[in-house]
């Protein structure tokens, strides 16, 4: 839909400066995600890390025109609109109510702990194909549903779902999350949801209510007025304040145990890989409907699938012939490398044209290098992007339209090769103006190409619906070198970055540790990920690991903690900035930089207050201001320490001690000069242990990747039994053989395991040089098998390991664990001994990484 600048700006109540007629169809909150300049509208949001504002000039030489903003510019844009308003936020929130309010249609509003973008997917599942009204009239026509896209569920996220409601929509599904009291408020006004859904109450954002009650009710909220409401009666937090609130609407609500409520599940059956609920809705006969899932949480998500979709109108029979049907729902994008050079970002779970412009926006600013991926390849940010895409269903516009947009979308979004599968796309050939484009009917055409095999040194995005299969495609183009791989979920890498930074002050610097390759995550897509989020900072070990992000594309300041003499000109080169701990260090660095004709060259100053490691001793500083005050090449930018043991309460006197001397050193060096020096001591652990002593900067490391370093600590009675953190890395490997191997008998090298009972053995392509520790071999270890332990037995070889799977129903091909979601990387540290960083950084090159975006 397309509005006018004036009704927006009535709208919004908006002092407008500016006569540009203007019609608006898409809003922007990030400058970086710029599509279609002519129709943009720009909030100039400000959050506590950063300030839309700034990037007012550079939207406007790129052609965007029409801006909202909390003051008038200074600066003088001719043929330009401000929308002048007090808060930037509740103006785009305003804006998308008031569309919301423009459409009659029922509005699905889904929140809950866990499980919200799931139940999202699998509803739509659901609904699709439905037959609408305009069946009975003779024409055919499919429901159209509008949802959020991916997990755009937040407080901006939400405004920008809802803008996506167009004439064609018939249901909107929407997703809405919280972390703070009072947020739910705003997005019930945005959504309206006719059908109010609760998932889940989980330990999600938990620090952030004072109780589970607390926490409930800041989401219910959004069953305020809703005219349906779904949740299960199971939960005794749950029922008992939606009875205490005295919700007005229908209450759907599912239980396992309450034969009084609208759905009552009689009997959920369990199979090796399925699940037969058996149910009766609103007291009609007996139903069931099997789901191709057996664990709780999918069990849960598709009973309340199943009683939305009931209500909305699919019968007993529908619900029974779709719900086989449902599938993985991905939620992320997933980065891989691919064969001949090629890098593929598969997206292939869904598709509309809103979710292709995501995953268009994700490939222009994120697919510009391999390296990382595997950790061997560089690539060239000047790489032909090239699009998969197959027929878009359900649109609810006529096929010339749409495909005449998905053209001009595809094109400014920098595609060089269009290759579209589909008896539409073939039929709309002519709408795609692009030098190098293909068409085939079928996947199975293409795939038995010339096309397809020409494939080389190309990004390449895969978005098509789920019948056409892509699978086929990514496992054809997908490189196979080994099948052990390690997940990394960058989903959970910005949850992480966002629980700390939520800890934090608001006006407290970040500097985000990716050295040792990201701990082993990536580095280059851990570091792109971190520069979306506008980290202030990041670092690395030694300039070499700098350079190699410098190529990559990222932008943002590298600090290198142990530069070596022989860098200088390399540091110099690539814009890197050196720490500096010793006077010889200092001299060398200052004698580099004047060679070089280099003035004011940022440094970081380390100052030993009891690691004893590196750094200036306390009783140096006067020396040193001395020396850095006689030179101009270069000027420090930040002074810093380390705690010894922040992580720990047993050293809090010593943690006390060495923030005494630090504060007094620290601020001697300030003194001496009249730029803002920023210090820093806090690492992951002193950020939550001291948040009194964060200052200007922290250094977020182990916490990142999803380790809690204060794990010890949460043991205690006055802490939450369980991490706030999410887990970034997850090691997986697959089952190579089984065999039955006797009592008695000996498995491995040197016969060091014995069996004493028949058993039956896996053989799994990992080993020591994958870095799988020795030591975790004759049953000193375990790894995880279709939710069970597995032993592992016999001495771990080079490349193969061997595990007891006896009495786990597994076959050869089944996934295994080695650390990740169900078995945490702490555990497999204490196994063998050592620390959580060991075993990350210890995962080889040869180790395929495979990225996942929430």
């Amino acid at each position: 839909m397309r509005y006018s600048i004036e009704k927006i700006a009535t709208l919004i109540g908006a002092q407008r400066y500016g006569t540009r007629e203007a019609s608006v169809s898409f809003l922007l909150t990030d400058s970086r995600s710029l599509c279609f300049p002519e129709e943009t509208l720009f909030f100039a949001l400000k959050t506590e890390r950063n300030d839309g504002h700034q990037y007012v000039a550079e939207l406007y030489r790129r052609g965007v025109r029409n801006f909202v903003v909390n003051a008038r510019p200074s600066e003088v844009f001719d043929d330009a609109n401000f929308l002048v308003v007090d808060d930037t936020l509740k103006a785009l929130q305003r804006l998308a109510a008031s569309h919301r309010a423009a459409f009659d249609v029922p509005v699905v509003g889904i929140t809950g702990s866990n499980g919200k973008t799931m139940v999202k997917e699998w509803l739509c599942q659901l609904l699709e194909g439905r037959i609408s009204r305009s069946e009975e009239r003779g024409t055919r026509k499919t429901r159209t549903i509008t949802r959020s896209p991916r997990s755009y569920n937040s407080q901006i996220g939400v405004p920008l779902s809802v803008w996506l409601l167009n004439e064609q929509s018939e249901i909107g599904v929407f997703e809405a999350g919280i972390s703070l009291k009072g947020e739910m408020q705003a997005l019930r006004d945005i959504i309206r949801p006719t059908i109010a859904v609760l998932t889940n109450l989980g330990a999600a954002h938990q620090e952030n209510f004072a109780s589970i009650g607390e926490k409930c009710r800041e989401k219910l909220v959004l069953f305020s007025d809703a005219p349906t409401i779904v949740y299960c009666a199971d939960d005794e937090t749950v029922s008992r304040e939606v009875e205490n609130a005295d919700f007005k609407g229908e209450h759907l609500a599912w239980s396992q145990q309450r034969k009084n409520v609208a759905m009552f599940v009689e009997s959920i059956e369990k199979k090796s890989t399925q699940t037969t609920v058996k149910y009766i809705f609103k007291g009609s006969e007996n139903q069931s409907f099997t789901i191709p899932f057996v664990d709780d949480a999918s069990i849960a998500n598709a009973i309340i699938c199943a009683t939305v979709a009931l209500h909305l109108g699919l019968s007993p029979s529908q619900i029974s012939e779709r719900m086989p049907q449902l599938e993985p729902v991905a939620m992320r994008l997933e980065v891989k490398e691919g064969r001949n050079g090629c890098v593929l970002i598969n997206d292939s779970y869904n598709l509309d044209y809103n979710s292709l412009d995501i995953a268009l926006d994700f490939m222009q600013r994120r697919g510009a290098s391999s390296e990382g991926l595997s950790g061997g390849k560089e690539w060239s940010g000047n790489n032909r992007k090239t699009l998969i895409l197959s027929d878009i269903q359900q649109s609810g516009l006529a096929p010339e339209q749409l495909y005449k947009d998905v053209s001009e979308l595809v094109k400014k979004r920098g595609v060089a090769k269009f290759i579209g599968i589909g008896t539409e796309l073939c039929q709309n050939a002519n709408l795609f103006d692009f030098p190098e484009k293909y068409f085939f009917k079928t996947t199975e055409q293409f795939v038995a190409s010339s096309a397809f095999q020409s494939l080389r040194n190309e990004v390449i995005l895969l978005k098509g619906a789920r019948q056409f299969h892509f699978d086929q495609i990514t496992e054809l183009l997908v490189e196979k070198v080994h099948e052990t791989t390690l997940e990394v979920d960058l989903g959970a890498v910005v949850s992480n970055l966002n629980y700390y930074r939520s800890q934090l002050k608001p006006d407290t610097k970040l500097v985000c540790m990716i050295k040792a390759d990201a701990y082993g995550a990536g580095a280059i897509e851990i570091a792109k990920t971190l520069q979306d989020h506008r980290v202030d900072y990041l670092a690395v070990a030694v300039a070499d690991e700098g350079v190699t992000l410098r190529k990559a594309g990222i932008t943002s300041n590298i600090m290198v903690m142990n530069p070596e003499m022989s860098s200088f000109k390399t540091i110099f080169d690539y814009y890197l900035e050196p720490e500096v701990y010793s006077f010889r260090l200092l001299e060398a660095l200052v004698a580099a930089a004047e060679r070089e004709g280099i003035s004011g060259w940022p440094v970081h100053i380390k100052i030993d207050t009891g690691m004893h490691r590196l750094g200036f001793e306390t009783a140096e500083i006067d020396t040193l201001v001395h020396r850095l005050k006689r030179q101009m090449a270069v000027m420090p930018r930040s002074v810093f320490s380390h705690f010894v043991g922040a992580d720990s309460d047993s050293f809090d006197d010593f943690s006390a001690i060495q923030f005494q001397r630090f504060d007094e050193a620290s601020r001697r060096l300030q003194a001496a000069f009249d730029h803002k020096i920023l210090r820093h001591i806090a690492n992951s652990a002193g950020i939550e242990h001291f948040p009194e002593r964060q200052l200007d900067m922290c250094r977020l490391g182990i916490g990142l990747y999803g380790v809690n370093p204060l794990e010890s600590l949460f043991h205690s009675p006055f802490t939450p039994l369980s991490s706030p953190l999410s887990t970034v890395s997850s090691l997986k490997t697959t089952i190579l053989q089984l065999r039955h191997v006797p009592a008695g008998d000996s498995v491995g090298y040197s016969r060091k395991t014995i069996l004493q009972r028949d058993s039956v053995i896996g053989a799994i392509p990992i080993g020591y040089a994958d870095g799988l520790f020795r030591q975790l071999g004759n049953r000193r270890g375990y790894c995880i098998v279709n939710g069970q332990r597995a032993d592992y037995v016999g001495n771990i070889c080079m490349d193969v390991a061997m595990i007891d799977v006896t009495g786990i129903d597994c076959h050869e091909g089944d996934s295994v664990e080695i650390f990740g979601q169900q078995l945490p990387v702490s555990v497999v540290s204490e196994q063998v001994g050592t620390i959580p960083y060991e075993i990350l950084t210890a995962v080889s090159n040869r180790v395929k990484r495979v990225y996942f975006q929430e």
